[in-house]
């Protein structure tokens, strides 16, 4: 986007600013998020029923993420090449595949296979291809001034889609157990429905019009695209997702279906409850995300990410600590309220300093780096979740590791501004 000039519109005004394309953006977000908060809240509960160990559950969601790191960076690097639009079908498909075999099969290889070649989120969070290739082509389609507002929106229909699978799948689940359904079936069902969830996005996405593909001169077939998509900004996009990928490792200690788990297994919580909990905390993160647009466009987009995201990783270290479960429930709650302000302003961020001939490449590698980090850890955490003595352990790492990554954001980019404060400064 080359002006910088136009007034601010407000949230509301960018919301209604979206053409059709970004409208069936939205809601295919709708969709996804709600797939994987429904899948998210019962994942390890349906695993551990269907007889794995916590040494296979952790090796199970491991694997699924690296997979899907290595497959989301192919896809999303060359999405401007082959066409977004079959980008994100293809995507879909891996949804519906990775569903249709997690329901089938009780055999961890076939499992780890599946997950690691289908679109599977153990954290409830985005997995996949859709992100990059979604934040492109709504930055094209919107002035930089309304692109951290139009982030918000898209974060926040995700969040509430995400607060609404979980809910549903606890209250599924509950009613299925209730009626007598064994454990294992019960929690198929939701995995069957995440199948159903894929294919509705597959018709969607096919509907898309040409608007959403890259623009002719982005499209260069020189060695450094072949590899990664980048040109100018290989620097910026490399040191980002270095602390990414810190940031996710540190998450991926305690994504939301082992904090279910921890819930589950400290407590006793049941899936009814523990789909309202996690309902009101992504609402919560709804509405913090929605508060970051606001909150930028005063501070900036830096200071935004940093001074949000660190009182919520001390909120996160205290979860544990607390001595029943309502204050266990309220602490995790108000590290929610916090926690997912640095989302759209990340976005946004990343979209603003590279080239927009490059936002589909920075946006595919920066979120493979977050899929990597968030790979690794949670083998370790579930084994530790499984000894009485080490279950809180995983909250202590994530809060740190996470406050190390702000305190490193903040001294590297406090200074690289994007065009929209440029021009406020100037």
């Amino acid at each position: 986007m080359v002006t910088t000039q136009a007034p601010d519109p407000g949230l509301i005004a960018s919301l209604r600013g979206l053409d059709r394309n970004g409208r069936l953006l939205f809601a295919m977000r709708i969709a996804r998020m709600f797939g994987y908060g429904f899948l998210a809240v019962v994942l390890v509960l349906y695993l551990d029923a269907i007889g794995l160990d916590p040494l296979a559950v952790g090796l199970v969601l491991t694997l699924t993420l690296i997979g899907d790191t290595v497959i989301s960076l192919w896809l999303t690097t060359h999405a401007d090449r082959f066409g977004r639009r079959r980008v994100l079908v293809a995507g879909a498909g891996l949804m519906v595949l990775a569903g249709v075999v997690f329901a089938s099969t009780t055999w961890v290889p076939l499992l780890i296979l599946a997950g690691a070649i289908g679109v599977i989120s153990p954290t409830g969070n985005e997995v996949g291809p859709f992100l990059a290739i979604e934040q492109a082509a709504l930055s094209q389609t919107v002035h930089d001034v309304r692109r951290t507002a139009t982030f918000a929106w898209y974060n926040v229909v995700g969040y509430v889609a995400t607060a609404s699978g979980a809910l549903g799948a606890g209250l599924l689940s509950q009613a299925l157990l209730d009626g007598g359904t064994a454990r294992v079936d019960a929690y198929r069902a939701i995995v069957i429905g995440y199948a159903v969830i894929g294919i509705v996005m597959v018709i969607g996405f096919w509907t898309l019009g040409p608007a959403v593909e890259a623009p002719p001169n982005a499209v260069v077939d020189d060695g450094i695209r072949r590899r990664l998509g980048l040109h100018k900004s290989k620097k910026i996009v490399l040191r980002l997702s270095l602390l990414f990928s810190l940031d996710s490792f540190g998450g991926g200690f305690i994504p939301q279906s082992l904090m279910a788990y921890w819930f589950h297994t400290q407590y006793g919580v049941e899936p009814a409850v523990l789909g309202a909990i996690f309902f009101g905390a992504n609402l919560l993160a709804a509405v913090s995300s929605l508060s970051a647009a606001r909150i930028a466009a005063r501070f900036g987009l830096i200071n935004t990410m940093v001074f949000t995201h660190l009182p919520s990783n001390v909120l996160l270290i205290l979860v544990p600590l607390m001595p029943t479960l309502p204050l266990a429930i309220l602490v995790l709650l108000l590290r929610y309220s916090l926690s997912q302000m640095d989302v759209p302003t990340r976005q946004s961020y990343v979209m603003a300093v590279v080239e927009p001939d490059e936002r589909s490449a920075a946006a595919g590698v920066t979120g493979v780096a977050r899929t990597t980090g968030a790979a690794i850890s949670p083998s370790l955490s579930s084994v530790m979740m499984a000894s009485a003595g080490y279950a809180a352990l995983p909250f202590y790492l994530a809060g740190s590791l996470k406050i190390v990554y702000d305190l490193l954001m903040y001294r590297d980019f406090r200074n690289v501004r994007p065009p929209e404060e440029q021009a406020r400064r100037s």
